[in-house]
């Protein structure tokens, strides 16, 4: 056995702790790991290194104190937590775990911190094959039963992944790139229907925005706000409640342009429970893609997915729950299951619970709804009471659902690290 490297308590001076504990919060921070885990791991790192640190978390800000005999030196750090990335996240957790065991010294850590903060995201290629493959899983849920309809669903959504990262690479703007994506799905949905190439517009111009939906921040958003992080909290939904408005902006735009718009009552065919389960596992990989999720990891949400789909169905066909109950249940259980997994794996929970669950959001009844929005204002008195009662119908309806999600995701999570919070307190400390 390799003899590991000892590190001396208090072995760096208050100020490069601060620095190196400031990195690592920062980086958990900006790439989607949750308020909670955040400040437990950089505590941890901080107390190895043989300091107490305090974390004070807002919206673009964080604020880091290391406290020594009664002093304090503080950082405040600009940080925006508007990306998600897995293998970051992965990869710091790995190196917290190093310095806390004693493997790798103090020293060592920001030059470890550099490399992890200079991965590269996942190739556009891969971006855009999986996203187009999952807007087509998403379809094959939704009711598509042509394979023309799929492969315009697939094509618009490749073509909005390549649009999107080039857009990232151009601009600093969070909001134009689901924006331009929705948007140039819109206009795919209506040249398909102007050339007859797909009668079932609804589809073909919604699925690709469906792979835009924010569910990270809304997770972590709600977890913010059940741990009374309010302000934090309704600052992570509201972001995702703009790209929201974006990406409903964008598809009506598209739509508006192309000279059609999105009509509130779509056809919905049946679909065998065998091929709605595999396309949920295909939804599941394209998130996990844009996740930047390690191929080696991505059969794990993959193979949830698939059971919390299943599960949905069996509740709602055999025990004939409503949709929004059948969310409920398999949120519940997927939950319960990536809890453990995501602290197991070292991965950020947010991101991959909700990879596991993109099948069952109700993008369809949203873009639905924003769509008999806009023509309610345009009827004005004229307005026929179906399309009123459908539109509220269809708000319902998304509004409970994510409702439910969000519950049945975030609930089992904090019962767990409710009692993992009890252990660690029982435990006397080596």
């Amino acid at each position: 056995m390799s003899e590991s490297k000892s590190l001396p308590a208090r072995s760096l001076p208050p100020a490069a702790v601060l620095d190196l504990t400031t990195q690592v919060a920062t980086l958990l921070f900006v790439n989607g790991e949750t308020t909670e885990r955040l400040e437990r791991e950089s505590e941890r790192i901080a107390r190895t290194l043989g300091f107490d640190a305090e974390f004070f978390v807002r919206w673009g800000e964080l604020t880091i104190r290391i406290n020594e005999r009664g002093s304090a030196n503080d950082a405040i750090v600009g940080a925006v937590p508007a990306g998600v990335d897995m293998r970051k996240v992965t990869a710091i957790l790995a190196l917290i775990d190093e310095v806390c065991s004693l493997r790798l010294p103090a020293e060592a850590v920001s030059s470890k911190l550099d490399a992890i903060r200079a991965l590269p995201p996942v190739s556009v290629a891969r971006f855009a094959v999986l996203a187009g493959a999952g807007a087509a899983g998403l379809g094959v849920i939704f009711g598509a039963t042509h394979l023309w309809t799929l492969v315009l669903i697939a094509l618009s959504a490749s073509a909005g992944g390549c649009l999107r990262r080039w857009l990232g690479g151009i601009s600093r703007n969070l909001l134009i790139q689901p924006f331009s994506a929705a948007l140039l799905a819109g206009v795919v949905g209506a040249i398909a229907v102007r050339l007859h190439l797909s009668s079932v517009l609804h589809l073909v111009a919604v699925c690709p925005c469906m792979v835009l939906v924010p569910g990270p921040h809304l997770l972590n958003g709600t977890l913010d706000c059940a741990h009374a992080r309010i302000s934090l909290g309704a600052a992570r939904i509201g972001f995702a409640g703009l790209i929201i408005l974006m990406i409903c902006t964008g598809l009506l735009t598209g739509l508006f342009l192309g000279g059609t718009s999105l009509p509130v009552f779509g056809p919905s065919f049946p679909i065998p429970l065998g091929y709605d389960v595999i396309a949920a596992g295909i939804a599941v990989a394209a998130y996990g893609t844009f996740f930047a999720m390690p191929w080696r990891t991505l059969p794990i949400p993959m193979l949830i997915g698939m059971l919390a789909h299943a599960a949905r169905w069996g509740l709602m066909s055999v025990a004939g729950a409503s949709i929004e109950i059948g969310a409920l249940g398999a949120c519940l259980l997927v939950g319960a299951i990536t809890a453990p997994i995501a602290d197991r794996l070292r991965l950020p929970f947010a991101a991959l619970a909700f990879a596991s669950v993109v099948s069952l959001i109700p993008g369809v009844f949203l873009f639905r709804m924003a769509g008999g929005l806009v023509a309610l204002v345009g009827l004005g008195e004229r307005t026929p009471p179906a399309l009123l009662t459908g539109t509220i119908a269809d708000g319902g309806t998304a509004f409970l659902i994510l409702l439910a999600m969000a519950f049945g995701l975030i609930v089992p999570k904090l019962c767990i690290d409710h009692v993992a919070d009890l252990i660690r307190e029982r435990t006397p400390a080596r």
